[in-house]
């Protein structure tokens, strides 16, 4: 089981929901955690309210030059966890280009600019630890999921790509693909969400498996068994599920 004391963890996405209730978990675990997200106040405020060790550093992920200014301040770090995300539910009729390019620059690009921040130090010392948030909506594609489907399964794929990279090395990576989260983001649908969980269950989920040698981790499991049952369907079969609107 890993040892998560006098680590240092840059939680990316961390001043509220899911991303605030594991920095709960890894500060009252003994980790030192850096909360990363773009509102300046709220990250002092989740700053505020951890047991232990911690500091805020306010970035950007949609912004290059952000991501540089923060990788230039982090310092020596043991893992990072990315769970940033933005989110508009849109079908394909109703396209909004800048919501849509929004989710892809957050969602998947962000997640590529964070891990190049804190990998290559990694890499360079032989030892760490990055934790992905895919989600179960990226495994097959989705009615009214423009944007945000597509971006997920990209962070998704990254991480299998890292995984089987660095499996032989002494970086651990791991992929956590959670279903229905209650937060300011799923408040935004207008459909019943089954196996809705609180951040504070679904980070408890996470940091078990943080916790773990495993790879990666889809949950609530019963939920998942349908997104990854999807995979094996043909076509025909798994366009039915989803009835076309007009």
């Amino acid at each position: 089981m890993r040892d998560f004391t006098g680590k240092r963890y840059w939680l990316v996405g961390a001043s509220e929901g899911l991303g605030l209730a594991l920095a709960h978990k890894l500060s009252a675990a003994g980790a030192e955690v850096i909360l990363s997200a773009r509102s300046e106040d709220a990250l002092q405020q989740a700053v505020a309210s951890l047991p232990g060790k911690a500091s805020a550093l306010s970035v950007d992920v949609g912004s290059s030059a952000s991501v540089d200014a923060a990788a230039a301040r982090l310092g020596d770090l043991d893992g990072m966890v990315f769970l940033a995300g933005v989110y508009w539910p849109m079908r394909a009729q109703d396209w909004d280009a800048k919501a849509a390019e929004a989710m892809a620059n957050v969602n998947f690009t962000g997640c590529i600019r964070a891990v190049g921040a804190a990998l290559p130090g990694m890499v360079a010392k032989g030892r760490g630890h990055v934790v992905i948030t895919g989600s179960l909506s990226g495994f097959r594609g989705l009615p009214g999921a423009i944007g945000y489907a597509a971006s997920k399964a990209g962070t998704m794929v990254l991480a299998e790509s890292l995984y089987a990279d660095l499996r032989q090395t002494g970086i651990a990576v791991q992929l956590a693909n959670p279903g229905f989260i209650r937060t300011r983001l799923t408040a935004k649908n207008d459909f019943t969400m089954p196996f809705i969980m609180e951040p504070e269950a679904a980070a408890d989920i996470m940091f078990r498996h943080m916790q773990s040698g495993r790879f990666k981790i889809s949950f609530p499991t019963a939920f998942s068994w349908l997104f990854r049952g999807g995979q094996f369907l043909p076509d025909w079969l798994y366009y039915r599920i989803f009835p076309p609107k007009p």
